[in-house]
Parts: C-alpha cells; structure tokens; sequence
C-alpha cells in the first residue's frame, strides 16, 4: 500500500491505496466510494465509472464542485459522452485516470483548497 503524508486537519485525505482498497483518514475502505474534504460516501453501488447512473451523483452535483476526480483500479477508461454531458452541463471539470494518479490528484487539489470530489473505485 503506497501512503501520502496526511496533514493535522479535518479534511479527508487519502492516506494510503492499493487495488482493493483505500485508506481514508483512520477507516480502511474496498468498496467504490465518493469522497470530499468534508464527506465521505460509502454508499455508491456502481463498482466501475461505466456503471454510473445521474442519479449516483446527486449528491456529487449539490455539492457544485470545480472538479470531479475519477480514479479506477483497473486502470485508464473513459467516460461514455452522456456521462461526459452531466459534468458539462453543471460546469464540473471531469478527469478519468488510474486509481493511484487520482488518489494523489485529489489530496493535491485539497491541499489547495480547491473544491474537488473524488469518485473512486479500488477494485
């Protein structure tokens, strides 16, 4: 498991990733999850970015974020254009990319203080 220097703060930060699954903050997580400074969703059903459905990113949406970060185990996909269409239309920037890029992505960009949503699938 790879591990990334978590600062003394409340935000959640990925501390540590392997295929299968994550460490976030003190919990060990192997299932897809949506994650951001604040919260932590541990209720996606969809085990691969292919399988997500607008209603899966409801809660993605309200939160109005600048960029969504999707990382995936199983290495580089893209998104399907309609599933492109749901982040362009709210003005959401969107990345795809291996689990390990996109875990490092997101604990960069919230360092930042930049509003970002992880979506993430360890298997």
């Amino acid at each position: 498991m790879r591990l990334t220097v978590t600062p003394s703060d409340t935000r959640l930060l990925i501390r540590g990733y392997a295929t299968g699954k994550l460490r976030i903050g003190d919990r060990e997580i192997t299932s897809s999850v949506v994650l951001s400074a604040t919260q932590l969703h541990t209720d996606l059903v969809p085990q691969q970015p292919a399988e997500l459905a607008e209603a899966d990113l409801a809660h993605v949406f309200a939160d109005q974020p600048e960029v969504v970060v999707i990382g995936w185990a199983a290495g580089q996909t893209f998104l399907p254009a309609a599933q492109r269409r749901w982040f362009l239309e709210r003005g959401i920037g969107i990345e795809v990319m291996e689990l390990g890029a996109a875990c490092r992505t997101y604990n960069v960009l919230v360092g930042d203080g930049r509003r970002v949503v992880a979506i993430l699938f360890p298997r």
